[in-house]
């Protein structure tokens, strides 16, 4: 068994809860609710596995690569992966409403899809600016963070979902038993909040760990790479959602919409940056 075995696994386990969850939307039936989150839990104990495997694999090759499974694409999309699933299952834990399945598994896939059809997947040596326990702290941090505004972003999709077709009388009766499955709109609005919440002060741990490994590993705490500054405009992104919802009154449509603008900016603060532009960090890409 090979940390690839397991984390195609999950990948397939995923994808049967996926439809699962689609068949319980559209049946109603409750059964395959759970089922699908049970296939979810297995998908998410073999992807942590396969992660903890892949670990110690980089111990067993020659010439001691041995590091955190965080170093490349391949290794980051599949914590970012992993990351997602363990928001989902810990809101699932406290809310119960499967039906965030639908909205949630879409994006894990798309992770553990593009990592599996990338055909990077082999465990490489660091270069020397990532030999360092900076490397964990900081990406764990990010990924974590990931995670949390994934969640704000699916719950503000429902939440406008949701309230798109309240104002379509024809809308309501075409999509009344799929929109019933939803937490109520006062309690979406909640979550996104409380998503960004948990999600903002991991974020600031993860920019305050990147400055410090950068000063580790290029004599300098910020210098204005892309992957700085785009990291410094997810934070502002959602600075301005705490202060616009804790001091301004803001709820509803309006924070629904300022949580996916800045999924948007977070997405390409992860992807776009170290895809489509050259920095410091473009060894990501």
């Amino acid at each position: 068994m090979t940390s690839f075995n397991l984390l195609s696994g999950a990948t397939s386990a995923y994808f049967l809860a996926f439809w699962l969850m689609v068949t319980y939307a559209a049946l109603h039936r409750e059964v395959l609710g759970r089922i699908g989150v049970g296939f979810t839990w297995l998908g998410f104990i073999s992807h942590g596995a396969g992660i903890g495997l892949r670990w110690y694999e980089s111990y067993q090759l020659p010439g001691g690569v041995g590091h955190a499974p965080f170093a490349n694409f391949y290794e980051s999309v599949v914590f970012f992966g992993w990351a997602i699933v363990l928001a989902f299952l810990l809101l699932d834990l406290r809310l119960r409403r499967r039906v965030l399945g639908v909205f949630v598994l879409p994006l894990v896939l798309v992770c553990m899809g593009w990592a599996q059809l990338s055909g990077r997947d082999a465990i490489e040596p660091l270069m020397p600016a990532l030999r360092s326990r900076w490397l964990t702290y900081h990406v764990i941090s990010c990924f974590l963070a990931y995670g949390a505004f994934a969640m704000s972003f699916c719950v503000s999709a429902m939440y406008l979902l949701k309230q798109t077709a309240h104002g379509d009388a024809r809308g309501v009766g075409r999509w009344r038993g799929f929109l019933n499955l939803f937490p109520d709109s006062d309690t979406l609005d909640d979550i996104n909040y409380r998503a960004v919440a948990v999600g903002f002060p991991i974020w600031t741990v993860g920019i305050v760990t990147g400055a410090a490994w950068a000063n580790y590993a290029w004599g300098r705490y910020w210098s204005w790479d892309p992957k700085e500054t785009w990291s410094l405009i997810v934070w502002f992104v959602y600075a301005a959602f705490l202060h616009a919802r804790l001091t301004r009154g803001w709820t509803g449509r309006a924070t629904a919409w300022l949580a996916i603008g800045g999924f948007a900016a977070t997405l390409f603060c992860y992807l776009g940056v170290n895809l489509l532009l050259t920095g410091l960090h473009s060894y990501g890409g």
